[in-house]
């Protein structure tokens, strides 16, 4: 190791980390052995953004190297973040030693440096701190299978040693980690220690992959349900957390997951760990709803502040939606917390909507919000003339953005009926707010007067170009006159931007709209996907041939946001390339959510529909 007294010697100026030259590390590393706290914290922030970016190492992360290990030495008060530095710096994929690249690396060079100091951090592993003992363990395991042979005997001898004695059991479990990338087999899961049981488990789970046998789940069941009372679940190398690896691993063997969960959730869901493993597995795996629902609906009492009930209310809410018929206990439990404490009852109102229950409906009517007027209206669309006066309400009360918006297209759903709300929608193109869905909604189910179709020829003049696009297929559709929407589109589809939004607006003019084909044609060989896509969609609308639409349908194809609205417009065509099946049967059929669905994705079950979709097609003749 290399004092502060070297750091002249490096030519640091020459070297490079994540924001250029590394003339400052010298500095940050002085910092480190400074009496003020906040002083060697700014330092060690700053060389962790530095020399260590987002998992990226650099030419100045190496020589930095020795000069850290010498203030894991001599600046104790800073120990543990600076053996935690030193572990990440030198994280990486065991496999990638083997590569071409690797001998000329930043990583490698890192490891390198930190096996050549390693002997001289070994004196952490007697640290009177736990957590320095814990992160000196993983130091070692970050270059654990790069040590020369001839140090492996007295680094593993050392760590027999803390695996044997060490007063914390936090500690001997995470010897007993270091210890397999070794080669030592765990196979301490009758030890009577539960943090080392645990910890064996989770090696022999990694070790066999799933489906995981059922001892190893039962030991994870019971030692797993209580968290390690300690603030120092330091990642490993190649990892994060101790405990989001544990969950990692779970999720891969969903019924083993499902089994941990539901023990840990019994136990209390101490930390939400049961609720969260179970919430991951429904979105990882196809039809598991059923099983993590009932789980979440067990974990309800045991959430232990308001935010950590809500979030297991907003989740129940999101896969209420997967079942034909919620059961009543967990309806009758959604309509308990809907009528409760203000910030549980949002989300619990959200999922009884969800679910379909009537009471939903009418606690809606009594706290409308946009949100629950939306769901409410998705589904209970025979309810038009309950909700249809309050959606009109609101509106005319100002709503604007996001929420203006939500209300506009909460009319959707009740066709026809809609037509109460026209003075509001008109009110709404009047004056700008949520323009561009109002001028959607009137010419779906609007009348045409004088007012609006001169609102919809002032709006097809507008700068935002989605509103022109809007107004003028409304108009269309309200008038039957084509000439407004074609010299408004020629004109969108001349420019640059993003064609594919206004494309995706034509399907109401239909064949009205073949004197555009020139234009849309040259984009089915776009380099947009969506624009490929939505010029193919176009095309099929205003054509009605599949011809060309089909080949360039089917290549987007996939479980993707634009994959799936292409397969939707290819199930439009009612053409299914033969080639295209066994892509098809994948999406049907894999157990695995192949779109991510979660409460925060922003997106309504996607990979449900891409299901749903290719099983529609598939039974096609």
């Amino acid at each position: 190791m290399r004092s502060p007294a070297e750091l002249d010697r490096v030519q640091w100026h020459a070297l490079t980390h994540a924001y250029g030259s590394a003339e400052d590390v010298p500095e940050l590393i002085n910092a480190l052995y400074q009496d003020d706290g906040e002083t060697a914290d700014e330092a060690i922030y700053e060389l962790y953004g530095n020399i260590h970016h987002q998992g990226t190492v650099y030419s100045a992360s190496a020589p930095a190297v020795s000069f850290l290990a010498h203030a894991v030495r001599h600046a104790p008060n800073k120990r543990t973040e600076l053996l935690m530095l030193l572990a990440v710096l030198a994280d990486h994929d065991p496999a990638d030693v083997d590569l071409p690249h690797w001998p000329n690396s930043s990583v490698a060079a890192v490891c390198v440096e930190l096996c050549r100091v390693l002997p001289e951090l070994m004196f952490c592993l007697k640290d009177t701190e736990r957590g320095v003992r814990r992160a000196a363990l993983r130091v070692v395991a970050a270059v654990a299978e790069l040590l020369p042979v001839e140090q492996q005997a007295s680094v593993v001898a050392r760590l027999d040693r803390v695996y044997a004695t060490d007063p914390v059991p936090a500690v001997r479990a995470d010897a007993m980690v270091v210890l397999a990338r070794f080669g030592r087999v765990a196979t301490a899961v009758d030890n009577p220690l539960p943090e080392v049981r645990l910890a064996a488990a989770v090696l022999g789970v990694a070790r066999s992959g799933p489906p995981y046998p059922a001892d190893l789940v039962d030991v994870i069941a019971k030692d797993g349900a209580e968290p390690d009372p300690g603030e120092d679940d330091f990642p490993w190398p190649g990892t994060t957390t101790q405990d989001e690896e544990l969950r990692r691993l779970l999720t891969e063997d969903p019924d083993a997951g499902l089994t941990v969960a539901a023990h840990w959730i019994t136990a209390g869901d101490i930390g939400s760990r049961g609720s969260w493993l179970a919430e991951e597995i429904a979105e990882t795996w196809r039809d598991r709803e059923p099983a993590v629902l009932d789980l979440l609906l067990a974990a309800l009492p045991h959430q232990r502040s308001a935010r950590a009930l809500a979030g297991r209310l907003r989740t129940i809410g999101h896969w209420l939606e997967h079942l034909l018929e919620p059961n009543a206990d967990l309806r009758d439990t959604l309509h308990r917390y809907a009528a409760g404490a203000e910030e549980t009852a949002g989300p619990a109102l959200l999922a009884l909507v969800h679910s379909r229950d009537p009471r939903g409906l009418e606690l809606v009517l009594r706290r409308p919000s946009t949100r629950l007027l939306a769901a409410a209206a998705r589904h209970f669309p025979e309810a038009a003339d309950q909700l249809i006066p309050v959606i009109r309400r609101e509106l005319a009360a100002g709503a604007t953005g996001n929420e203006g918006i939500t209300l506009v297209g909460a009319l959707a759903p009740f066709g026809a009926a809609a037509h109460q709300a026209l003075p509001e929608l008109v009110a709404c193109l009047r004056t700008r707010r949520a323009a561009i869905v109002a001028a959607r909604q009137l010419g779906t189910n609007g009348i045409a007067t004088r007012e609006t179709t001169d609102l919809m020829c002032e709006a097809a003049q507008s700068s935002d170009l989605a509103l022109r696009a809007a107004a003028a297929v409304a108009h269309y559709q309200l008038t039957g006159d084509v000439d407004l929407a074609l010299r408004t589109f020629e004109g969108l589809l001349s420019g640059t931007g993003q064609t594919h939004w206004y494309l995706s607006t034509l399907e109401p003019l239909g064949s009205a709209a073949a004197p555009l084909l020139p234009f849309i044609e040259p984009l089915l060989g776009a380099g947009d996907e969506w624009t490929r896509m939505a010029a193919a969609e176009a095309l099929h609308w205003i054509t009605g041939s599949p011809d060309r639409a089909v080949p360039v349908l089917a290549e987007l194809v996939g479980p993707t946001p634009v994959g799936v609205r292409a397969l939707k417009a290819l199930a439009a065509t009612g053409q299914v390339p033969e080639e295209l099946r066994p892509t098809l049967r994948s999406f049907a059929f894999s157990p695995l959510r192949l779109i991510h669905d979660s409460p925060l994705s922003g997106q309504d079950h996607l990979d449900e529909e891409l299901r749903i979709l290719a099983r529609t097609l598939l039974a096609a003749e």
